[in-house]
């Protein structure tokens, strides 16, 4: 399996995030069921993992934390500060030096290690100024706590301005065929810095494994039923343009994950992929796509049929997006 550099190392193209071992969508896989994934990814070749203190409010650090600790030197490990749970139960961004410091320590306890390798500021926290927390974790890399700075859904300005305190190793965005905000100037700012571009939800939220048909069977608290794109009437239409790109899957003899995903990595050597399952036969149809090479007329067509102008509604509500960074197209 081919690698690509991410920050200070080198890892598989496709990592696995792992949100959903805890929480998102719908109800999660029991905490046997999800240690058996993650031991049948290390198996399988995944050497990076992804988490977050947000991510069931600490309870996927933990579980990695749990079935991993032994197997700490076989990836490269992930996570993410900025947004959290409170002490009143209410999820927070909050980019503060001594809020950033307490969230890793906290991490580091969870997931029973000395160092991240890799550590995110989940959201830039719009009243801290960015060099400000970047400072902060600056600092965590100084103290041997953490190994690289990575940054989450920020602009390519916000990108430059951090750089500037602390080479960023990483930005963590979501990017795939139906969320094209990366194209607007992150992509090329990642490529120009010598920054990793590490794309999350590249396979749509499930949309473009095509095994998600009806949107009225997702669970009530699944994130989804809060996203434009995955209303009753915007799903419908956006299903359309799916059967389009089935066809391309077909031609390139390939299933619609693993399309997806190659598509991802075709844009740049420094684009890797973090998809998420919970189901051990996609964990190994996602990892299969990491050396695949698609062909021209692939990309194309697929440019074609599903874009920012083709997509039927915007892809977080107007709260949610209020707490994004990322460029927007007009």
């Amino acid at each position: 399996m081919s690698s690509r550099k991410l920050g200070s190392f080198e890892c598989a193209p496709i990592g696995l995030g792992c949100m959903n071992l805890s929480h998102a969508y719908g109800t999660p896989p029991s905490e046997k069921e999800a240690e058996n994934l993650l031991l049948s990814a290390l198996y399988m070749g995944y050497n990076m993992l992804d988490t977050a203190a947000l991510y069931g409010f600490g309870n996927n650090e933990t579980l990695l934390g749990k079935v991993l600790k032994h197997r700490r030197h076989e990836f490269v490990l992930a996570s993410k500060c900025g947004m959290f749970k409170n002490e009143d139960g209410v999820r927070e961004i909050n980019g503060r030096p001594d809020v950033i410091r307490k969230t890793c320590e906290g991490s580091l306890r969870r997931l029973q290690t000395d160092v991240i390798d890799l550590y995110y500021l989940h959201r830039w926290d719009r009243n801290v100024p960015i060099e400000e927390s970047v400072g902060a974790l600056s600092d965590l890399v100084t103290e041997g706590k953490i190994r690289d700075i990575g940054l989450s859904e920020v602009s390519a300005d916000t990108l430059r301005k951090a750089h500037a305190i602390h080479p960023i190793a990483a930005v963590q965005t979501e990017y795939s065929l139906w969320t094209r905000n990366p194209e607007i100037a992150v992509l090329d700012t990642c490529r120009e810095l010598g920054t990793s571009f590490v794309a999350f939800s590249p396979l749509a939220r499930a949309f473009l494994t095509g095994k998600l048909r009806d949107v009225t069977t997702l669970a009530e608290k699944d994130l989804r039923r809060n996203m434009p794109r995955f209303d009753t009437d915007n799903y419908a239409r956006n299903l359309q343009l799916l059967s389009q790109v089935e066809k391309v899957a077909e031609q390139e003899n390939c299933t619609l994950a693993q399309l997806a995903l190659a598509w991802v990595l075709g844009q740049g050597e420094h684009v890797l992929a973090i998809p998420g399952t919970t189901n051990p036969l996609h964990l190994e149809e996602n990892l299969s796509a990491s050396d695949m090479v698609l062909s021209p007329d692939a990309f194309t067509q697929l440019d074609q049929i599903i874009n920012q102008n083709t997509v039927a509604g915007p892809r977080y509500n107007a709260a949610t997006q209020a707490e994004i960074d990322t460029e927007e197209f007009i």
